[in-house]
């Protein structure tokens, strides 16, 4: 008679998986794991997840030439490229008069890429691209470790179908490398909550920490979560849990603060103005404009409490849900929220130490605290920022779902007969409901719709017969057609933003729904530089490579370009008169003031070995100039044009001594500061006539406020 071997017990597989394969075929048999998987996964798990990391990828480089990006921050590392002491700071300009508005972490990821690459498209792109697949492929081996592979391939593929995450990920604002930092914090976490020991918990608050210093107050959104997770589930007794969170802590704060307590002790004199604060402090920055002022809209330097909640609605609970941002990030909110609850309940009896509970603890945490915080905050807040959330989603959906499956599928509880079913169809009635929003806007659309609608009912029909048949094959196909219903909405919008155009400034996914910026086909930040291709090197000493195509672009007098209406205004008032219909200097000190290529290529000739081309009033003007031009260029008023970072001797200073000659200011003048400096350059400058420049212009005109200063001019 024939006998069985009893099967390897998983340890068994673990060991010999452990053990690796013979010497003679190791190289191979690690090379075929690295496409094949472990040999205890399903044969179709490691495929599918080289599938979605190729879709991921494809989603966020399809057509990089098109690419526009944020020209913000696009000037700023081209600065960084030209000047390390620009670099280390995050210069908005290679003169280092003022920085950007944000810590310059992702600047210097972007920047070595520029460094190496050269400066392009590609080159600023491929961090960015590289972070967005690997957040994609970092939730998989998470959510994959303590719920399966089945958990891990459904979080992975929402991660990569969120909308919002492709359109900011084809992007250069910073939220890519951001999100990807904050999940490497999540992993060491995990892995200190699994074995209890110190020192993955100080590489998650180091971790933590380089986020801070790509977005200041956002990185902290998650820690309250990181805190309870590591004091309620690891392993060890409660004295060494605090001790090892106390020393967290430290660490935590110190890979924070580092970059901020060097930049405060220079002094102000040898450093540029820190962008954005309203004293020349990073710390400012960080306690106001991008602390405390995003949430309750309190800081100066942004304006009146709720200032900027326009770009995604009015603050509170359905701000999630509006018609700016229900297509961005909320097709699986309702899903989620179920399945964290019903996941939570499952495992409600198991012990404290449980990784599975543990797991959706995190990741609900991280879901809550980012809905709360995004959607009651009321000062500037851009649809974007809620790619931070895309994670703790993608992460419910995996791991909570499969744990609901698994109930409903072996009738653990008479209760689970109507909970997943229940999931499935709540988010099926809210995804008809956002694709019904933008009915007429395309064919994909509406094919999406169908889908959700056919897929959908086909699936809870069949979860509900399959369980009361127990037909558990019919149950596995109905589960097949959940995930085609839940992410056919997603899918429309997030192949939308990789294939059209979308506002650099503000991205969003899909098509216009309401009163924000961006969308699908929006405009980037102008034209390609007057008389060059797009994407090609700007005129004079260009940055090498290509430029990032339509970048930076300074419309000519005889053909201005004209921006889409969302994009007008690029912060909603904040920045007076910038850049409508044609480049401008922006508001205060250059308001309406007309900056043409033509007028570029004076400036250029007539620089007389000053280190700054030209004075403008915001960053938007100064930064399309410096990318056009391939020169420093001052900003006098920052972002919003409201930073005190010019005084008036500051700027006699920079003329007497040869560093600057060339200022616009607006024909109505400013207020305070902005109003002096008005005042004395009219009364001492030259003003430049337009026909020094354009041969267009008529002898007796004038520039729109364009003056040159020299040294004589300063008593």
């Amino acid at each position: 008679m024939t006998t069985l071997a009893p099967p390897p017990s998983q340890e068994d597989a673990r060991r010999s998986h452990r053990a690796g394969p013979p010497a003679d075929g190791g190289v191979a048999a690690r090379a075929r794991r690295l496409f094949t998987g472990p040999e205890d996964d399903p044969r179709w798990a490691r495929p599918a997840l080289w599938g979605i990391l190729l879709l991921a990828t494809a989603l966020y480089a399809w057509n990089l030439t098109s690419i526009t990006g944020n020209t913000f921050y696009d000037a700023a590392v081209y600065s960084g490229t030209k000047s390390w002491k620009a670099f280390f700071f995050g210069a908005l300009d290679s003169g280092s008069f003022i920085t950007v508005d944000k810590p310059p972490f992702a600047l210097w990821v972007m920047g070595l890429s520029a460094r190496v690459f050269g400066y392009g498209t590609w080159q600023l792109m491929l961090p960015m691209v590289a972070a967005g697949t690997g957040s994609v492929a970092l939730l998989y081996r998470q959510i994959k470790r303590d719920f399966g592979p089945i958990a891990g391939t459904i979080s992975a593929l929402v991660l990569t179908l969120t909308p919002i995450t492709v359109a900011i990920t084809r992007d250069t604002n910073p939220d890519p490398i951001l999100v990807l930092l904050m999940m490497l914090g999540a992993a060491a976490l995990m892995k200190a909550v699994r074995n209890g020991k110190l020192m993955p918990l100080v590489w998650s608050a180091v971790a933590i920490g380089f986020a801070f210093n790509t977005k200041m107050m956002q990185a902290y959104v998650v820690l309250p979560a990181f805190f309870l997770v590591y004091l309620w589930a690891t392993n060890v007794s409660l004295g060494k849990r605090i001790r090892n969170l106390a020393v967290a802590t430290v660490a935590l704060v110190v890979s924070s603060a580092w970059w901020m307590v060097i930049v405060d002790l220079i002094p102000a004199s040898s450093r540029p103005y820190i962008g954005g604060s309203t004293d020349n402090t990073v710390w400012d920055l960080v306690i106001g404009y991008n602390g405390f002022g995003r949430i309750f809209g309190a800081s100066s330097s942004v304006g009146s409490q709720g200032n900027g909640a326009s770009f995604g609605g009015s603050s509170g609970l359905y701000r999630m849900f509006n018609e700016i941002m229900g297509g961005q990030i909320s097709w699986l909110i309702p899903f989620a929220a179920i399945t964290l609850v019903g996941g939570l309940v499952l495992r409600g009896r198991a012990p404290r130490a449980d990784a599975k509970r543990a797991a959706l603890m995190l990741w609900g945490g991280w879901f809550v605290l980012h809905f709360l915080t995004f959607s009651l905050a009321e000062g500037t807040f851009h649809p974007y920022y809620v790619t931070a959330m895309a994670p703790g989603i993608a992460a419910l959906a995996g791991a909570g779902g499969v744990l609901l499956y698994r109930a409903f599928r072996e009738g653990s509880a008479a209760k689970w007969a109507w909970v997943l079913p229940a999931a499935i169809a709540a988010s099926c009635v809210w995804a008809v409901v956002l694709l019904q929003r933008v009915s007429g806007s395309g064919t994909v659309y509406t094919v999406a719709e169908i889908v959700v609608a056919v897929a959908g009912i086909a699936s809870v029909l069949g979860l509900l017969v399959g369980r009361f048949t127990k037909r558990h094959r019919l149950m596995g196909f109905a589960a097949l057609a959940a995930v085609v219903a839940l992410l056919a909405g997603p899918a429309a919008y997030s192949v939308s933003a990789a294939t059209s155009s979308t506002n650099g400034t503000n991205p969003t996914a899909g098509p216009s729904t309401g009163g924000g910026m961006g969308g699908g086909g929006g405009g980037g930040m102008g034209g390609a530089p007057s008389g060059t291709k797009s994407g090609t090197k700007p005129s004079g000493s260009a940055p090498s490579g290509t430029r990032p195509s339509g970048s930076g672009s300074a419309p000519s007098s005889s053909s201005s370009t004209t921006k889409s209406g969302s994009e007008s205004g690029a912060e909603s008032g904040t920045a007076s008169g910038a850049e409508s219909g044609t480049q401008s200097a922006g508001g205060g000190m250059g308001g309406g003031s007309q900056v043409s290529s033509e007028m570029i290529a004076y400036l250029k000739k007539h620089q007389d070995g000053a280190t700054w081309l030209l004075a403008v009033s915001t960053d938007q003007t100064a930064s399309s100039i410096i990318l056009e031009s391939g020169q420093p260029v001052i900003s006098m008023g920052g972002w919003s044009g409201s930073d005190n970072a010019m005084t008036l001797a500051k700027l006699k200073s920079l003329v007497k001594s040869g560093k600057l000659h060339y200022i616009i200011v607006s024909s109505d003048g400013g207020q305070g500061t902005n109003s002096a400096i008005t005042t004395w350059v009219k009364a001492h400058g030259t003003a430049v006539k337009s026909s020094a420049y354009s041969s267009s212009s008529s002898s007796s005109s004038t520039s729109s406020g364009l003056y040159r200063l020299d040294a004589s001019d300063v008593s």
